[in-house]
């Protein structure tokens, strides 16, 4: 199972969310703390202490960017990528954008 640390409030983990979502590729989440300087168990896991940081089984992929290439190359897209991306700007428009790295 992959491992998403992450925050709620970060924009960058907010849209690999939206992704995993759009893949239909289930994730555990790990919130942190708001403190970089708190975030004793991210580094232990990742090495690290940015957000988002993807655990998947032995790799850790950090940075949204990074992260998107890297679902792209172990996933295949999903035939729902569309109706999501729809459903999405329909009922939340503030939260989507267009993204050249993550082509329908």
């Amino acid at each position: 199972m992959l491992e998403l640390w992450q925050a709620e409030w970060c924009p960058h983990s907010h849209r690999v969310r939206m992704r995993l979502t759009e893949l239909g590729v289930d994730v555990l989440l790990r919130q942190v703390e708001p403190d970089r300087s708190e975030r004793h168990g991210l580094e232990e896991a990742t090495g690290q202490r940015a957000i988002p940081a993807l655990v998947d089984e032995q790799t850790v992929v950090t940075g949204a960017d990074e992260i998107l290439v890297h679902l792209g190359t172990r996933f295949p897209a999903s035939p729902q990528v569309r109706q999501h991306r729809e459903k999405a700007a329909e009922d939340a428009p503030q939260w989507t954008w267009p993204s050249v790295d993550d082509p329908v």
